[in-house]
């Protein structure tokens, strides 16, 4: 059984808002079987409105529509389920009402020749609970099954390399496995359909196995478990303590870690030694090693490693210092330029050459970062 959305409303294609609506339904489409294959964003027009919900029909067998339900003059989806299903302007007559109970505007549900189209309200807290009641009431009823999702996250690996690897098992149908490349790390979505989601998972356990196996030291967690979660986990587990000094990331880093709860376990304090001097004072980075090699060089991120490494006495200090941009770089030091360095005592640092705006070349150098501390707890 196939589904389509149309989502309604001029201010989604403007990007004034980001359509959050649709991106909950597709995930409980796919959570109860329902292949989900196209999305489209229509303004307040009735006549486009109209057109994209017949074609939504001709080629799917539910359509469902998100938005334009209320009183006002550009509310227009009622009238175009109608003109799309070939009855009067208004509110189709074969149609039924589907109660809203924190909005004046009720949802819409039309059937007929095997074809269903329900109408959803904007607003997303007269979206949420129709979504959660009538919706996955009525899905729950197609017995199409369950399609299950994991996802699994992986470190310090290019996309290619990982498509290279994962070889023949992209080709399977069921479950399907597809790369994604994310800032700093790429993640394998695992996909399964089955009756029930005990079976569902029962297809996608083998993978698992198999993807721990080809990506040993670069798999790291699954689902929601974040790198800073992760790494947050594996210091608490091993007894180790970490400090962070960082230059061009700001505090990201320290940021990221101290989002995840329980970590005062293991993150001791941060500096943020963005200028010379405060690399000299906080972190004791030799002058002379700034003034020779430059603030962004591998013998700064050692010294500030080491510096918080022993400011802090923990386990773990890192060093983070390089060119974010957009501006600053040199053709010896191009923007994108970062070395990263932990420091147990001994100091690696590692060179890095990132691309993208100045925030993604941050979030990279705090992937990095973290990377470098797993692989630490690894070995």
């Amino acid at each position: 059984m196939t589904a389509e959305i149309v989502a309604v409303g001029t201010e989604l294609l403007l990007g004034d808002i980001a359509d959050t609506n649709s991106q909950a339904l597709g995930k409980v489409l796919a959570e109860y079987g329902i292949d989900h294959l196209r999305r489209a964003t229509v303004g307040d027009n009735l006549e486009r409105c109209a057109q994209a919900i017949r074609e939504a029909l001709d080629r799917s067998d539910i359509v469902f529509t998100i938005g334009g339900l209320g009183p006002t003059q550009d509310d227009i989806t009622a009238a175009a389920i109608a003109d799309a299903v070939g009855e009067p302007q208004g509110f189709p007559l074969s149609a039924r009402p589907i109660a809203n109970a924190y909005g004046t505007a009720p949802g819409i549900f039309w059937q007929d020749g095997g074809k269903t189209v329900i109408a959803l309200p904007g607003p997303r807290n007269e979206f949420g609970p129709m979504l959660d009641g009538f919706v996955r009431e009525f899905l729950s009823g197609l017995g199409q099954g369950v399609m299950v999702s994991r996802t699994f996250r992986l470190a310090r690996i290019p996309e290619l390399e990982v498509e290279r690897a994962l070889g023949p098992l992209m080709r399977c149908t069921n479950p399907t496995i597809a790369p994604y490349a994310k800032t700093g790390e790429v993640h394998v979505r695992v996909t399964a359909k089955a009756d029930t989601r005990e079976e569902a998972n029962a297809l996608i356990e083998p993978i698992e196995g198999r993807i721990a196996l080809l990506f040993a030291g670069h798999y790291y967690g699954t689902d929601e478990v974040s790198a800073e979660a992760a790494t947050v986990e594996m210091l608490r587990r091993a007894g180790k303590t970490i400090a962070t000094a960082e230059s061009c990331t700001g505090g990201m880093l320290a940021e990221r870690l101290t989002s995840i709860p329980g970590s005062s376990e293991v993150f001791m304090g941060g500096v943020v030694t963005y200028s010379n001097d405060a690399k000299v004072a906080l972190l004791g980075v030799p002058k002379v090693d700034l003034n020779k090699f430059g603030a962004v060089s591998p013998k700064v991120a050692m010294w500030m490693a080491q510096g918080v490494w022993r400011k802090f006495g923990v386990d773990f200090g890192i060093g983070i210092t390089g060119i974010a941009g957009p501006d600053g770089g040199t053709t010896e030091k191009p923007v994108g330029l970062v070395y990263v360095g932990v420091s147990t005592g001994p100091t690696k640092v590692i060179e890095h050459h990132f691309m993208g705006t100045r925030e993604a070349i941050r979030q990279r150098s705090v992937a990095a970062a973290l990377a470098m501390i797993r692989s630490k707890l690894e070995a």
